[in-house]
């Protein structure tokens, strides 16, 4: 009996080892009454890559912050650049895309980072004891919408997630004091589904989370996520040095950012009394 070679499951991103005999198998037959063996019994071991699923990203993932005007936009060509082999084909605003011929195949609209996804994360707000995330997923894909989408993001404070206002959130992986990947999804009949490329191709949504002491800085890009993965495949991430900075002399404590002014009202207080 020839052993079957060049073995595959017919699943994008999946490879398959060669055929391997093993200890022929036995089954029942006749209501269990006797033992059959096989001929013949070889195992093949198939797995996963996301790289040969597909080899150029499907995300970026751009960052902005409360304390600086800079917006750190997606890497450049993340997903490939405009006319490369293999980028998707991309349509500027106002114009009719120009269908591509083989099944499945990408048409964009056109970006810096031709991307099908963008993640954007923006840290709105700073209080005492919290503080406070925008999340947009826009979809610049100009045929696909994406239903039952999947976000994964991988935060050191995510353990500390207080609140999540119009997302669904589920933790992914904990062990001991660890639990710093959670995984997001939409609310049913309200943004499960994202639409294609449009005025109202994104999902958002706003979480609350706790700071922990001693752990919670606006230094060294700690708020922002340290990987983010849509529908299963790894976002490109700007690199740590383009991470919007603090400005110069600025109090980067947990508490130098809207913290109530006691000490001054009763300066003051103290000082009209002096003079009255």
């Amino acid at each position: 009996m020839p052993m079957p070679y060049n073995f595959s499951i017919g699943v994008p991103g999946y490879t398959c080892s060669n055929a391997t005999v093993v200890a022929p198998t036995k089954h029942q037959s006749d209501g269990g009454r006797h033992n059959t063996q096989a001929l013949l019994t070889w195992v093949v071991t198939c797995l996963y890559s996301q790289f040969r699923e597909s080899i150029a990203p499907k995300c970026c993932v751009s960052l902005s912050t409360f304390y600086n005007d800079t917006i750190v936009p997606c890497p450049t060509c993340s997903c490939g650049c405009q006319g490369s082999p293999g980028a998707p084909k991309c349509a500027k605003n106002g114009e009719l895309p120009q269908l591509p011929q083989a099944a499945g195949a990408d048409a964009v609209l056109c970006t810096r980072h031709m991307c099908p996804i963008r993640v954007h994360w923006h840290l709105k707000l700073n209080y005492r004891e919290y503080w406070r995330v925008k999340l947009t997923i826009s979809n610049f894909h100009l045929l696909k919408n994406y239903s039952d989408w999947t976000l994964v993001l991988q935060h050191p404070n995510l353990r500390s997630l207080t609140q999540v206002f119009s997302f669904n959130y589920r933790p992914l992986i904990q062990y001991g004091n660890t639990n710093d990947t959670g995984v997001f999804w939409g609310v049913e009949h309200y943004n499960e589904m994202l639409l294609q490329e449009g005025e109202m191709g994104n999902v958002q949504t706003e979480m609350l989370l706790r700071k922990e002491p001693g752990a919670f800085t606006l230094q060294g890009g700690w708020p922002f996520p340290r990987k983010v993965s849509f529908n299963g495949q790894e976002c490109v991430m700007p690199t740590p040095d383009e991470y919007p900075s603090l400005p110069r002399g600025s109090d980067a404590s947990p508490l130098a950012v809207r913290r109530p002014c006691f000490e001054s009202v009763l300066l003051m207080a103290f000082a009209v009394l002096l003079f009255v």
